[in-house]
Parts: C-alpha cells; structure tokens; sequence
C-alpha cells in the first residue's frame, strides 16, 4: 500500500530537483524565484530546480527557502510535501494587498489567524476550525520587526483563490463586511495544512498594493517598485528569524489533539 510518507518523499525532490537529504529543519516558502537566487547568492549555496514547478535551495545553517509558486492550491501541496521530513517550522514570505486605511504599502503584517475564502483548506479539517500560525514562531519574527523598527501591523488576513477581483464591487462588500486586514491566496491554507500536518508555521506578507481603491491596484510598475524596496528586507527578516529561533526563541512545539 502506498502511503503519504511515500508519496511525499519520492515528490518533494521530484518538484525541486534537491535531494531530500539536503532539506533543512527550518524552511522559508516564498512566491517568488527571486527569493531563492537572493538567497543562493547570499550563501554561495546551490540552487535546484530552474526548470521544476518549485526552485528551492538550502544553506550551511541548515536553512531551506522553496518557490512553490502562486495560490492556495500550490501552498497546500508544498505543505504536504514537506511531510517528507517535518520541519522544525515553517515561515511564509509572502505579499498581501492591504484593507484597512492604517495599512500602507511598505508595511508588514503577522497575520493573528486568517479567513478561509479559498476553499482547499476545506479538504484539509472542517470549515470550523481556525487558520491560525504557531505563536511563538510569530512572537520571536516580531521581535526581528521591532528591532529593525520597522512598522507592522497584526490582524486577520482574507485567504480567496481569486486572483483577478478587484473589479467586483459585490466581492469588494463581503470583504468589508469580514473586517481583514489584508487579503492574499495562500495564509490560510499553510495555516490549516501546517496544522494538519503537525509543521510548525507562520507568514510574515508584505503589503504590496491597496487594491480597494483604484489608485492602489497592482501594476505591473507598482509591483517592480515595492520589490525594488522591500523585497530584500523581507527576506533577511525571515533568514534572520528561522537562524536564530533554534538558540533564541522559545521551543515550538505542535501539540496533537
């Protein structure tokens, strides 16, 4: 009989072209292959998988970042790979649009817990149960935040499998009607499988656009200049979390029920 564990072991290096001995215990998941060639480049490390689904590359400390690409469906497959070998924890470096007047573009957001809009996490655990991220690993990249001072914000964040909505005045209500922070595609779903898997996880998103407004839409100019901006910052804060929450930051733990 085949099993998960099989499965995820014999995919997980099947998508990202790396040996699943060379997997780290604390892994950074990001949307963008840029990420990872930063990444590869800060620590002269290889990187695999330029013509897989997902790019993904480790560095001496034993730290992983992994491209799986964009939306829910994507991040919940990641999730079930990595059951391969159980990571220590999981952070998400993702981009998310902001909702509320107090968020700017630049921010950052630690999501408290998200809401289930995008419909795979309901394959995963029952449409009741909250997406919520491991506290401590949350507490511990708050303290990197305040060190740097930066600004970030808190507060639950819309998780939609939509990606082209902000034409939608009727999905534009609803979203005000659910009061969230931020909208993206994948929080919830690495929250809840996290869960389901027992991974330890997390996401710290970069506000991108203010798509509520039309002046605030995501173009394709906007999004090259908010990269150009925040993109490396976002990335050394979560290297800087995932490296030193082993020696510093409380113990993780995930408790099973």
């Amino acid at each position: 009989m085949v099993t998960k564990l099989d499965l995820a072991q014999d995919w997980l290096p099947r998508y990202t072209g790396m040996p699943l001995e060379e997997f780290g215990d604390y892994v950074l998941l990001t949307n963008f292959r840029s990420y990872v060639h930063k990444f590869a480049e800060m620590f002269g490390c290889k990187q695999y998988g330029e013509s897989r689904p997902m790019q993904a590359a480790t560095n001496s400390n034993g730290l992983t970042i992994i491209n799986f690409g964009i939306g829910s469906p994507n991040a919940a497959t990641v999730m079930d790979l990595l059951t391969a070998y159980h990571p220590q924890a999981v952070l998400f470096l993702g981009k998310c649009g902001g909702l509320k007047r107090s968020t700017e573009i630049g921010n950052f957001i630690l999501p408290i817990g998200a809401i289930r809009g995008e419909g795979t996490s309901d394959d995963y655990l029952p449409h009741l149960v909250p997406a919520l991220p491991s506290f401590k690993l949350h507490k511990f990249v708050s303290e990197k935040l305040v060190e740097r001072q930066l600004e970030y914000r808190t507060g639950v964040v819309y998780t939609t499998n939509r990606r082209v909505w902000e034409h939608d005045e009727e999905f534009k209500r609803r979203l005000r009607e659910y009061t969230p922070i931020a909208i993206d595609m994948e929080s919830a779903t690495i929250f809840v499988v996290g869960h389901k898997n027992q991974i330890a996880r997390g996401a710290l998103l970069l506000v991108s656009d203010l798509p509520m407004t039309h002046e605030g839409i995501k173009t394709q100019e906007s999004d090259a200049e908010v990269s150009s901006r925040w993109s490396e910052v976002h990335l050394e804060i979560g290297i800087e979390s995932l490296t030193q929450i082993d020696g510093k930051g409380e113990k993780i733990k995930h408790f099973q029920y």
